[in-house]
């Protein structure tokens, strides 16, 4: 049975968001889905260990540490024109560097940032409120089936995300494994990059005249 943490060793939600500096439903996500283990009370409020929200912390050190050093694309090189916030949610290495390469050559002006598996992508999201994700479905650890559970929850507070898959599988084989949730759209891989530019440049078209 696990032990539970001592008072002094938990933390509320409103607490981790101060600390992390992200919204507390941001972390309430993270919560639900496993990103951040906690306990409820009797009288139903969620407490986070300090300790898992400390690891936490030196997870996103370490990504921003891996942006610094340009393995990663950082969203803060970008100019400030407001590009359009694209995260990328791949495993394969390779692909996340083609991705790159590819939206260099776009007529768009993009802030591109990736994540390895859906736990980093989440913590992604929470951070960077992008415009778009693209996501692959198998991957280690959470794989992104998980994370659109996550995300596309009624009350998730990310509705209105706009949310690509690219995968290998089948329409078939998704199904099999319980089918995506309502507003994704599904591409079949390889990655369909002008199209996907084609998407992008649309929304940004409808964001500036918001």
């Amino acid at each position: 049975m696990r032990k539970i943490a001592s008072n002094d060793e938990l933390m509320t939600t409103r607490e981790v968001g101060e600390a992390l500096g992200v919204a507390v439903r941001t972390v309430q996500l993270w919560v639900e889905s496993g990103v951040l283990p906690a306990w409820r009370t009797a009288g139903g409020h969620r407490r986070i260990a300090r300790a898992a929200v400390d690891k936490l912390m030196s997870e996103r050190a370490m990504t921003t540490d891996q942006v610094a050093a340009g393995l990663a694309p950082s969203a803060a090189t970008v100019p400030s024109t407001q590009p359009f916030k694209l995260l990328v949610v791949e495993d394969d290495p390779d692909l996340r560097q083609l991705f790159g390469l590819m939206v260099e050559g776009w007529s768009v002006p993009v802030a591109l940032s990736t994540a390895s598996n859906g736990f980093e992508g989440l913590l992604r999201i929470g951070e960077l409120k992008p415009d778009m994700v693209v996501t692959d479905l198998n991957m280690p650890g959470m794989d992104g089936f998980e994370m659109l559970r996550a995300l596309c929850k009624p009350d998730s507070g990310f509705g209105a995300l706009h949310i690509i898959v690219v995968s290998v599988l089948s329409v078939e084989e998704i199904n099999d494994r319980g089918g995506l949730p309502p507003g994704v759209t599904f591409f079949q891989k390889p990655i369909p990059y002008d199209t996907l530019e084609n998407m992008v440049k649309n929304l940004q078209t409808s964001k500036a005249s918001d």
